[in-house]
């Protein structure tokens, strides 16, 4: 393209902005028209051998292109026009302003919080893509970008999706499958055949290099990468960003799984899940500009606000039943149908992933249910340990934490310091006390429960995970010297337990070559 090009009698490019890419080029320019600054990507695509163009690709394009325009979601940049120009075909868009995922990557370590914030807008853009029947095919950190407002854009949808659908023999070169290696679903790297669940699987490649600054399965060539994401297992989140939460872990070796099959079903359950870890979203100077409102937000605040037609008639129903709490005495009470309402609602709002407003939900007839039942009765202390459950789930420890050692107190009161429940109450609350920074007290109670669990013959299972758990406290507290010394004399009692190739022995394995590396 040259200097004044003038695409679809229209649009002006800007000479000094072309910006060459993996399917093709991107230049900025300018709606003549409607005065408007817009992106412009260009797809050179290949002749047949006779010289003529493939109008059937042409074609395809277009099709494609006006189902993307159709997505109308905030995290899909918009579609103005498409066409062919010459030998290539292009398509315009909205301009986004902001900093390529990639970049981020490069240039920061980016918070957890921001990586799940944009990993779970990633989830949103793909479930409405899904529904519409668009896989992207080609995700990776280039095509993700964040604007100064905090939202995501999603670029690229349509253009892979046109080329996926064409005869790849005028589209790239013979035998090279679409997508980018690094990034790509094991199926998509053995034949080229992709579905919603290979863009959870690239998103989950992302996610792991947002938080650990570096793609596991990159290789020197592009053979090499699509090697690995076939044949090599996963490395876990937390051998690589140890303040990592367990729960991301799994959630992240999840969409990592090298068959659709045992992937998550969609992009909704990947979002439901990432929620649970940025409930509050950090400063981000430099990407993320936080010093006023911006329109967006508000507009997402109010949207938020919206209650569901289930949520809507959750809300009658309580309001046509309260719960029947009465005053005697000075002691609140409360009838037993009415505990065990709460307690099917409480599961209800639980399955649905909403652990705040189950756990506020309990803790608003526990304090009744004791007075009514008696502390230590069998029903209220399943009550409790529900509600401690939730508080830990939803990630308010701060709570968690004495709710689980009322009940190990308790418990153990009743039925004896050696009572599987009240030792299991202790190792959560010493978990509760890690998780928000206490890391000292976590360590002092966790070496107490040791030496008490080794006093009542615990089984080698409890006593290796505890030792585990101490292990990767102290790794957390950044005592690197006293954690090598644990987790180095767990190592061979792993490996006797549970042999040298057992998930769990690799993970301690893999701490240990990290720490004798640095």
């Amino acid at each position: 393209m040259s200097r004044g090009t003038i695409i679809g009698g229209r649009y002006e490019l800007d000479p000094l902005s072309r910006q060459a890419g993996g399917m093709g080029e991107v230049w900025f320019g300018y709606d003549k028209r409607l005065a408007r600054q817009v992106a412009i990507k260009f797809i050179k695509t290949d002749r047949f051998s006779d010289g003529r163009p493939d109008e059937e690709l042409a074609r395809r394009f277009i099709r494609e292109s006006r189902i993307t325009a159709r997505l109308e979601h905030p995290g899909v940049p918009i579609v103005y026009d498409c066409g062919p120009h010459g030998d290539d075909l292009y398509m315009v868009m909205q301009l986004v302003k902001g900093c390529p995922v990639s970049v981020l990557i490069d240039e920061t370590e980016i918070p957890i919080a921001w990586a799940v914030a944009i990993a779970a807008q990633v989830c949103s853009v793909l479930g409405v893509a899904h529904a519409n029947g668009l896989v992207h095919r080609d995700l990776k950190p280039s095509n993700l970008m964040l604007c100064p407002d905090g939202t995501v854009k999603v670029l690229d949808f349509g253009i892979a999706a046109a080329l996926a659908s064409a005869d790849t023999t005028s589209l790239t070169r013979t035998g090279e499958v679409l997508g980018t290696p690094a990034y790509m679903a094991p199926e998509q790297a053995m034949n080229g055949s992709a579905d919603p669940r290979s863009d959870l699987y690239s998103l989950g490649v992302i996610l792991d290099e947002m938080l650990t600054g570096k793609n596991q399965f990159a290789a020197p060539t592009a053979l090499a990468a699509m090697r690995n994401h076939t044949d090599t297992p996963p490395r876990p989140l937390r051998t690589r960003r140890y303040d990592a939460p367990e729960g991301l872990e799994r959630l992240v070796l999840w969409m990592l799984a090298k068959t659709p099959e045992r992937r998550p079903r969609d992009a909704g359950v990947i979002c439901e899940r990432l929620l649970d870890f940025c409930h509050e979203l950090p400063p981000f100077p430099g990407y993320v500009n936080l010093d006023a409102p911006h329109p967006m937000q508000m507009y997402a605040t109010v949207v938020g606000r919206i209650i569901s037609s289930a949520e809507r008639n959750r809300r009658a129903a309580h309001l046509r039943r309260p719960m029947r709490i009465k005053n005697i005495g000075g002691l609140a009470q409360i009838e037993r149908a009415d505990l065990e309402r709460a307690r099917r609602d409480a599961e209800i709002l639980k399955r649905q992933g909403r652990f705040s407003q189950a756990a506020d939900l309990l803790a608003e007839v526990t304090g009744p249910a004791a007075s009514s039942f008696g502390t230590t009765a069998s029903s209220v202390i399943e009550l409790r340990i529900e509600l401690a459950e939730l508080l830990f789930l939803a990630g308010d420890h701060r709570r968690a934490a004495p709710e689980f050692h009322r009940l190990a107190v308790d418990v153990a009161a009743v039925e004896g310091p050696d009572n599987n429940l009240a030792l299991r109450c202790r190792l959560m609350e010493a978990g509760c006390h890690a998780a928000i920074g206490d890391r000292d007290l976590a360590l002092a109670q966790l070496q107490r429960l040791l030496a008490d669990e080794r006093r009542f013959g615990a089984s080698e299972e409890r006593l290796l995970e505890l030792r585990h758990k101490i292990g990767m406290v102290e790794l957390d507290a950044g005592n690197r010297v006293r954690a090598k010394r644990v987790l180095g004399e767990l190592l061979p009692d792993l490996e006797r337990k549970y042999g040298p190739q057992h998930g769990d022995v690799d993970k301690v394995r893999e701490i240990l070559r990290g720490l004798a590396d640095r």
